[in-house]
């Protein structure tokens, strides 16, 4: 759906503390993707959000064998696809088809063993993995799961001819898909048009970030290329972002959120606050409690 937007209000711009380039990796049963987002400091600096994977690749051997049965618990899970499709399962008995520019998000909370398998043999798969942490009073919450098609995420188009997926949060008086009251997430994709700009809201008091998968954008001056990831400023007063593209059209996510400053204790597909809560989600994994 479209929407009518209303105009950016906000006081001051932000600007780019730093970049980041991806690890290559793999993950699942050996799917190729670039992790942006991971390890403790990032995690203290980006709280509340834990991790973010992008996967890409038009070569069926790279993502073929999908991510097989594993456990999850004390977050969310937010897939979004912007090519291919992949079939989800969980314990919890939740089933759905996650198509191009569908999202896919779950809540592990107190655990939930799920698959993620691609539904194609060859073609472009890409898209993105995002973890963000669920408060130490939500982390044993019951397991949640929704799958949102393309036709379902609001999206709006604004003077300059950007267009803009609102997943999650609120952009420019357009509601996403999806708000959650404690971390409070932005979640956008944006898509500029050469040369045009982008701007939005964004609370001072929360860590954002963007993620440039085509083209290149420019942020205050500093120049944020493709395959990069600009953190920015949590500067008193900046309570807006605005991007430009350069000479070509590009393409990026934007992530925002209020941080929960609560202990981050991970152990592989478990955070939770404690190591004895580590403890207790290792033990009942293997108990079969999931």
């Amino acid at each position: 759906m479209t929407n009518t937007m209303l105009q950016p209000s906000f006081q001051q711009s932000r600007t780019i503390e730093h970049l980041v380039q991806g690890v290559p990796t793999s993950d699942g049963a050996g799917v190729k993707l670039t992790r942006i987002l991971t390890g403790q400091a990032l995690q203290k600096r980006l709280d509340p959000f834990l991790m973010l994977d992008a996967f890409g690749s038009d070569k069926p051997e790279d993502y073929i064998a999908g991510f097989p049965n594993h456990p999850h618990r004390g977050f969310e899970t937010i897939t979004y696809m912007l090519a291919g499709r992949m079939r989800h399962r969980d314990s919890a008995g939740h089933e759905g088809l996650l198509e191009s520019g569908g999202v896919q998000w779950m809540t592990a909370g107190r655990g939930v063993i799920h698959s993620e398998i691609p539904e194609q043999e060859d073609g472009v798969m890409e898209g993105f993995q995002l973890w963000l942490n669920l408060p130490a009073q939500n982390k044993m919450a019951e397991p949640w799961y929704r799958d949102f098609a393309n036709a379902e995420i609001p999206t709006y188009v604004n003077p300059d001819n950007a267009k803009v997926h609102v997943i999650a949060g609120s952009s420019n008086g357009v509601t996403g898909a999806i708000t959650r009251a404690v971390t409070e997430p932005l979640y956008l994709d944006i898509h500029l048009p050469a040369g045009s700009t982008f701007s939005t809201a964004v609370p001072e008091g929360h860590n954002a970030f963007i993620y440039v998968y085509r083209g290149a954008v420019n942020v205050e001056g500093v120049e944020v290329a493709s395959q990069r990831m600009g953190i920015f400023h949590n500067t008193a007063e900046a309570d807006g972002v605005t991007v430009t593209a350069g000479m070509e059209p590009a393409r990026l996510i934007l992530v925002a959120g209020k941080p929960l400053n609560e202990p981050i204790v991970q152990y592989g597909p478990f955070v939770m606050n404690t190591q004895q809560q580590i403890r207790q989600a290792l033990e009942d994994f293997h108990a079969g409690r999931f």
